[in-house]
């Protein structure tokens, strides 16, 4: 999504940038769209621990060379332990990215449809690369999906006006600016991380009332009990 620059950044022990000094994302559209996919993967894969989802993360693909990385907007790679990362590199996960997700735009146009397009499927080998232009800035159709089939790109075919990634088990629907996941195993969008604690505080309110529906309850029956028990009593 962003343009190449030199690396800059902060330098960890290990000899390798944690950051390329460029901006996280083109827009704030782009940043908060980056932000909840992410969160919405990383909690759909919450109970699964080798898989790992991220994004703007640098990712070294060539070991002693610390000029030679991408930054996905979003990735996710399986069969690797779930923990947090300063960088991603390769020879030490044993494996590249699964999926990648780039936020495009006409100021990222020739990186991602060029330099990033040969680096995922030459070098890196990401068996799913999906692009969404949310403003339409130049993609036609504006969310594109690209499965790796003998070493090569093949365009993947929209159904239901959904793009099927494989690797996630989820389809993938651009949503007027937006870019939803869909879980078709449930029917339904995989819930946004504020959809998710809206429902948890919607059922923690529930659960509230019907404790104190009970506990009212609870007291009317023992004042009818102890009513009654008087009346026994003086009879």
């Amino acid at each position: 999504m962003r343009r190449r620059r030199p690396v800059t950044g902060p330098i960890t022990t290990d000899g390798y940038p944690t950051s390329d000094g460029r901006p996280m994302a083109e827009t704030d559209h782009h940043r908060l769209l980056m932000t909840a996919l992410i969160e919405s993967l990383t909690d759909h894969f919450a109970a699964d621990n080798d898989t790992y989802v991220s994004g703007n993360l640098l990712v070294f693909y060539e070991e002693g060379n610390r000029r030679r990385h991408v930054s996905p907007d979003v990735m996710v790679a399986f069969d690797v332990p779930k923990h947090l990362r300063l960088h991603y590199k390769t020879w030490v996960e044993g494996k590249g990215p699964d999926v990648v997700i780039e936020l495009t735009s006409a100021t990222t146009k020739r990186e991602d449809r060029t330099k990033k397009w040969k680096l995922y499927q030459d070098v890196l080998k990401v068996p799913e690369y999906f692009l969404f232009d949310p403003f339409g800035d130049y993609l036609n159709p504006r969310f594109q999906g690209y499965r790796l089939v003998r070493g090569e790109y093949q365009e993947m075919k929209f159904a239901g006006g959904r793009l099927r990634s494989r690797k996630l088990g989820l389809e993938l629907e651009a949503v007027e600016d937006d870019l939803r996941l869909f879980d078709p195993r449930t029917g339904a969008f995989v819930p946004l991380r504020s959809e998710r604690v809206a429902a948890e505080e919607k059922r923690a309110e529930a659960e509230r009332l019907r404790r104190l529906r009970a506990e009212a309850e609870n007291d009317r029956l023992r004042s009818e009990l102890q009513e009654l028990k008087r009346k026994l009593a003086g009879g």
